[in-house]
């Protein structure tokens, strides 16, 4: 008999897991995401990705901001399930609902834990230099990110890996070893690690100060800077007070005063070595490679970039 679940998730990253549960026959009762959010300028109704997913394969989703509430604990409860899957959901689980089905809650985190516990582990682990990142199914308990660990699985990173690419690969990887992981709870297969929590680190939440690139730092940061902010929120730089974001880069091993853009094709020194901007973006405009944005925006040699 397959399993009963309830899945919450909201972002991209949580769609493949959504995907590979309905391929995988389990039953679920009930879907839950985030509520639609208006556009900035409030002109756009934006729906989660888990929304646009489910209503596309005629899944009835419930958008709910608060599930700290009597309502939500009952009706969660009367569902009977064996277990809820959390997948990038954005919201914290109150510890009541957490004992409502009969294996508890398990989450799909973006690291290894327990490194990189928090709201940002992919863009953390780009903008660190780690060599690798990865997915950890873990028990869902109080203390955020610390429930013992199911499974996990590592993914090697290089320089050239943004955000994007690196989260859509992790998507994948976590849906198949959810679907392992689920065997082993039918099979009643499942061993529990806890986690080294003296060995824990955090990854806090990105702020919009650290999109700013920061020249004084060296080559390598300044690329894992660019990469880890991207596709959101973007790294940026002023040149003649307009804010032009940066979307790849490359490390070159010339050197000269930090911003300072040392090339025509916009290698910028860094503290030390420098960088070569691949891909780049006017405020307004489209992203273009840096050859056929600087037939349109001349950023000459000698050019101080703040």
């Amino acid at each position: 008999m397959s399993l009963k679940i309830v899945f919450m998730g909201t972002s991209e990253f949580s769609v493949p897991t959504l995907e590979a549960l309905i391929n995988g026959s389990f039953e679920i009762l009930s879907i839950y995401t985030r509520s639609p959010k208006k556009s900035k300028r409030g002109q756009k109704i934006n729906v989660s990705s888990v929304q646009k997913f489910s209503e596309k394969n005629n899944l009835p989703v419930i958008n709910s901001e608060n599930l700290n509430n009597d309502e939500e604990y009952n009706f969660i409860k009367s569902l009977s399930a064996d277990i809820a899957i959390v997948v990038a959901y954005g919201k914290l689980i109150p510890t009541n609902i957490l004992k409502t089905t009969k294996h508890g809650f398990i989450n799909i985190h973006a690291s290894l834990l327990p490194k990189w516990r928090g709201a940002a582990p992919i863009q953390r682990a780009i903008m660190n230099g780690d060599k690798k990142t990865g997915v950890s199914i873990m028990k869902i308990e109080e203390k955020l990110d610390c429930g013992p660990i199911i499974a996990s699985s590592e993914l090697g990173l290089d320089t050239s890996a943004t955000y994007g690419e690196t989260e859509k690969k992790l998507s994948k990887v976590a849906a198949n070893l959810l679907i392992e992981s689920l065997k082993k709870i039918e099979s009643g297969n499942l061993k529990f690690v806890e986690q080294a929590h003296s060995e824990a680190t955090y990854a806090k939440k990105i702020n919009k100060e650290e999109a700013k690139i920061n020249w004084n730092l060296n080559a390598d940061k300044v690329v894992a800077q660019i990469h880890g902010l991207n596709p959101n929120p973007g790294a940026w730089f002023e040149f003649e007070k307009e804010r032009i974001k940066v979307w790849k880069a490359k490390k070159l091993l010339a050197n000269g005063k930090p911003g300072t853009v040392l090339e025509e094709n916009l290698t910028v020194a860094c503290q030390s070595d420098s960088i070569q901007i691949l891909e780049i973006q006017r405020e307004g405009k489209n992203k273009q490679l840096t050859q056929d944005f600087l037939l349109g925006r001349k950023i000459s040699k000698n050019s101080l970039l703040i």
